[in-house]
């Protein structure tokens, strides 16, 4: 008779899969501030139904839904290819997201879901470029245009407009909603407060008449080749 050790099982795939989909969530929780989170509450208590019609109707605030032109902000020193990077803008409560695609492509694009406003995450490893994921309800976003590819949200994330300056510094200069170009975006933010911008751009109904020189950086002064920023490459695509 001989004497074995027992072996231990065979590891389940689908425990696998389930401690990826706890982490994404523990993920998601992370960029949840109280704020966000009583306000999640309250949507609940209040009827889930009701705040998700609210949402995808656009009766509710969504990000780049501000007319006027956002100040310039300065959000890292560099994103290297692959990288992502959570922020703020254009105010303190708007969670946004950049991401450096492999082949350079800078993007920034608002991280509240256009479901039901879970919070967005980069996942590097999925497809060939990776994906922008809502783990609430398995939402996925292009992480080059942010439309949406996959699950329950109506349309896809706003923009928030990145520039690169020549030392690497990327700045936030902008947002588009859903739906709208870089140069859209750009040209209804600027119009009112900066008409000599918008007319450089070359926005319907700009006149270079106006003054006041903003702070920070303006879209012309992208990076070159695979550092340009998302404001000349979404209007590509």
């Amino acid at each position: 008779m001989s004497v074995t050790d027992p072996q231990p099982p065979a590891p389940d795939p689908r425990t696998d899969a389930a401690q990826d989909a706890l982490h994404d969530r523990i993920a998601a929780d992370s960029l949840t501030t109280r704020r966000d989170y009583l306000r999640i509450v309250a949507t609940v208590s209040g009827g889930l139904a009701v705040g998700g019609i609210g949402v995808a109707s656009g009766i509710l605030h969504r990000h780049g839904d501000s007319d006027g032109a956002p100040e310039p902000k300065r959000i890292a020193d560099r994103i290297l290819p692959g990288d992502s990077l959570a922020f703020r803008y254009p105010g303190a409560d708007d969670r946004a997201v950049a991401v450096r695609l492999e082949d350079g492509t800078l993007a920034g694009y608002s991280a509240v879901c256009t479901h039901l406003a879970c919070a967005v995450l980069w996942r590097k490893d999925r497809g060939s470029e990776g994906e922008l994921y809502c783990p609430c309800h398995e939402g996925v976003f292009n992480a080059r245009t942010g439309e949406v590819t996959a699950g329950p949200p109506p349309r896809g994330l706003p923009k928030v407009l990145l520039v690169e300056e020549a030392d690497g510094s990327v700045w936030a200069v902008g947002t588009a909603r859903s739906g709208e170009s870089a140069r859209e975006g750009l040209c209804r933010e600027l119009g009112p407060d900066r008409p000599d911008l918008a007319a450089r751009l070359g926005c319907p109904g700009a006149s270079a008449g106006g003054a006041g020189a903003g702070t920070g950086p303006v879209p012309e002064r992208t990076g070159a080749g695979a550092g340009a920023g998302a404001a000349e490459r979404s209007e590509r695509t």
